[in-house]
């Protein structure tokens, strides 16, 4: 479990004020130290110049939010994890697999695999980590009814034989890949570790994005704490409840809240963040591929890894990297089988 910090510490903090910071999910002085005042401010009821003195000193608490060298950011880096998305070229196109503490958002037409991508990833994300893994647990928030515990199963089963042995080990699940009574419990297991809830609506995904902190919070410091959030997909509730160019605004300011809740859970908890996006043809585009991804330059600037899907011969798919900080662009190829992901 997470250790409880003292917020009454911090100055304007009395005891109701820190149980309603507390109920809200801001449990550390970390997670005050990078919200807004006005953020701060509606959950505690509280007033806004209060609020930014109580985030002014939870980032002395937490020593964060000042200038640092260039050799720190490097130092701190090395926190970074990888997860590997179980096929080599795509790992290499991503310098390693999915960066912890970052965005990565996976677009593409409908069928083309992307919930794949996340179902692989949540099954991953729990191994070793010298076969790919980061030993943690997932949070996948389900917009469009695409979680299915039975490709969990397949994608178990299709693990390599040493990381299955090796998972078995990390359990204490006695027996062998071949042993199937062995393989039900390492299955139930994995499924164990995934947290799943079905978003009905923006509002609720919103909120779930939050009571992903929660857990997030609640699983610090565990021996399985969480490294992976998915959401799959991200767009899809917005882009049906905002219909219209009068409703961009809004639906814009409410997806960009949305992201930052999940770029706080990310930094705050090293954790991966996955979300898929749906696409639409540019018709204004006469060259070229004209698909583009929803969300806007709001989306496309909170990603850090823009990662574009698209149909190939049978089972392959290409793998495109549209947008990285520090990684060119390029193409990798795999194929999306029963077993899950696997090299071309």
């Amino acid at each position: 479990m997470a250790t409880t910090v003292d917020l009454e510490s911090l100055p304007g903090v009395g005891p109701a004020t820190a149980d309603k910071l507390r109920d809200n999910g801001f449990e550390s002085f970390q997670g005050i130290a990078v919200a807004s005042p006005g953020e701060l401010s509606n959950t505690a009821d509280i007033g806004e110049s209060t609020a930014a003195d109580i985030i002014s000193a939870a980032r002395d608490a937490a020593d964060v939010g000042g200038f640092e060298s260039g050799a720190d950011v490097l130092h701190r880096r090395e926190e970074i994890g990888k997860l590997s998305w179980g096929v080599p070229a795509v790992d290499d196109l991503l310098g390693g697999g999915a960066e912890t503490q970052s965005i990565t958002e996976v677009y593409g037409e409908y069928g083309v695999g992307k919930s794949q991508v996340t179902h692989e990833l949540a099954v991953t994300v729990q191994l070793p980590q010298e076969h790919g893994g980061l030993e943690g647990r997932a949070v996948f928030v389900d917009s469009e009814d695409t979680f299915r515990p039975e490709r969990i199963d397949d994608m178990v089963r299709g693990l390599r034989e040493e990381a299955l042995r090796a998972s078995m080990n990390q359990r204490g699940i006695e027996g062998s890949p071949d042993d199937e009574e062995a393989m039900e419990a390492l299955v139930e297991a994995f499924l164990d570790k995934i947290h799943v809830a079905k978003a009905f609506n923006s509002n609720h995904q919103i909120l779930l994005a939050e009571q992903t902190q929660e857990i997030a919070s609640e699983h610090e410091g565990t021996e399985w704490p969480v490294r992976m959030v998915c959401v799959d997909s991200l767009t899809a509730h917005f882009r049906a409840e905002y219909v219209g160019r009068g409703e961009l605004a809004p639906r814009q300011q409410k997806l960009n809240k949305h992201l930052h809740d999940l770029t706080r859970v990310a930094t705050l908890y090293n954790a991966a963040v996955v979300v898929t996006n749906q696409v639409q043809s540019n018709p204004d585009s006469f060259f070229g591929d004209p698909t583009k991804p929803i969300g806007g330059n709001i989306l496309g600037h909170k990603s850090t890894f823009r990662l574009y899907l698209r149909n190939s011969k049978g089972t392959k798919r290409i793998v495109r990297l549209v947008d990285a900080p520090n990684l060119p662009d390029g193409e990798a190829v795999m194929r999306v089988e029963n077993g899950g992901l696997k090299a071309e």
